[in-house]
């Protein structure tokens, strides 16, 4: 008869199938907490705390890949057989998917029966946007309102040239040279307000003239990008500077680009202050208006947003050449009197 076979401590089957079982529960629970942290962080809006800095406030707006991805982490536990992390990892997915797919679908409208307001905002990084696009773009959608970001000299005059004062002979301007010019270009009579207070870019207001009489009011938008501690505190307040929306009050319209996605605390706690996001009520939340012609993931920064009893009829974005921004889009339609 045989001996049986003997190993040293470090040898032992039993020891080298343990040490094979811990390798394996780190590597699933590494990976299932990778995202969990990310979902932690997207639902309970620790970018909107005090001591969240720029890095984290950048990450988030990457939120929809993020979950895009959501299933891997599931496969490598379930490939891993860690049943406890495959389930975490389940969570942790559906956690994501509530945040960010509503987005892609449309939501209820308001019985809005007031007069139709046509909303386009663009970005013209550095006024370089193409003039002559932006005002066929105006003249193509019935353009009421425009919301032009980034707004120079050089380009308001490249815009009168190309016919815009035509078509929206009312406005409120602050133009500047580099990036912090803006302004509000309208169809229908304009009555400047005071401008939000303390923001570190001009955001002009406007009350406009409907035919009819009705009101609404207008507001431009473009805060600082958070791409620094100190740039995001400025964003922070800058966001926070927006005025609420009164249900009992004139309709509000507020466009621009807020270097903002709805995968960051600071927005959604705009949209608590009575306003809805154009693009998600009618499905179209997710289609990227920055970026789209760059190597990185694009993202949806740009926003039109409107006071709750405000009705979305339609929502586009529309390419500029010479700017890295998607021009917006929101055909809207206002409470009735």
């Amino acid at each position: 008869m045989a001996e049986p076979i003997t190993a040293g401590p470090s040898g032992e089957p039993g020891a080298s199938r343990r040490r094979g079982d811990r390798l394996r529960s780190v590597l699933a629970w590494t990976v299932v907490g990778s995202w969990g942290v990310w979902a932690t962080a997207r639902l309970a809006g620790l970018d909107g705390l005090p001591a969240a800095g720029a890095p984290m406030v950048a990450l988030l707006s990457f939120t929809p890949y993020v979950t895009a991805v959501a299933p891997i982490p599931i496969i490598c536990a379930v490939a891993l057989r860690r049943w406890w992390a495959a389930s975490v990892a389940v969570v942790v997915a559906a956690g994501l998917v509530v945040a960010v797919v509503p987005r892609a679908f449309g939501s209820g409208q308001p019985a809005a029966t007031g007069p139709a307001l046509r909303m386009l905002s663009s970005n013209l990084q550095f006024g370089q946007g193409d003039a002559a696009t932006l005002v066929e773009l105006v003249r193509r959608t019935g353009t009421d309102v425009l919301s032009v970001q980034e707004l120079t000299p050089a380009a308001v005059r490249r815009l009168e040239r190309a016919g815009l004062k035509r078509l929206l002979p009312h406005r409120v301007l602050d133009d500047r040279d580099g990036t912090t010019g803006i302004g509000i270009y309208s169809r229908h009579p304009l009555r400047a307000l005071p401008p939000v207070a303390g923001t570190t870019y001009t955001m002009p207001r406007a009350e406009l003239t409907l035919p009819g009489g009705v009101t609404a009011e207008v507001t431009a938008v473009h805060p600082l990008p958070p791409l620094s501690g100190a740039m995001a505190r400025k964003w922070n307040h800058d966001l926070a500077a927006l005025p609420a929306a009164d249900r009992d009050g004139p309709a509000k319209v507020v466009a621009g680009d807020f270097n903002a996605t709805l995968d960051h605390a600071r927005f959604r706690s705009i949209l608590d202050r009575g306003y809805a996001d154009a693009a998600d009520r009618v499905g179209k939340g997710l289609v990227p208006t920055w970026g789209t012609e760059r190597r990185e993931p694009a993202l949806t920064i740009d926003h039109v947003l409107v006071s709750r009893q405000v009705a979305v009829r339609r929502v586009e974005v529309f390419s500029v050449p010479g700017s890295d921004h998607r021009a917006l889009f929101a055909d809207l339609r206002l409470p009735g009197s």
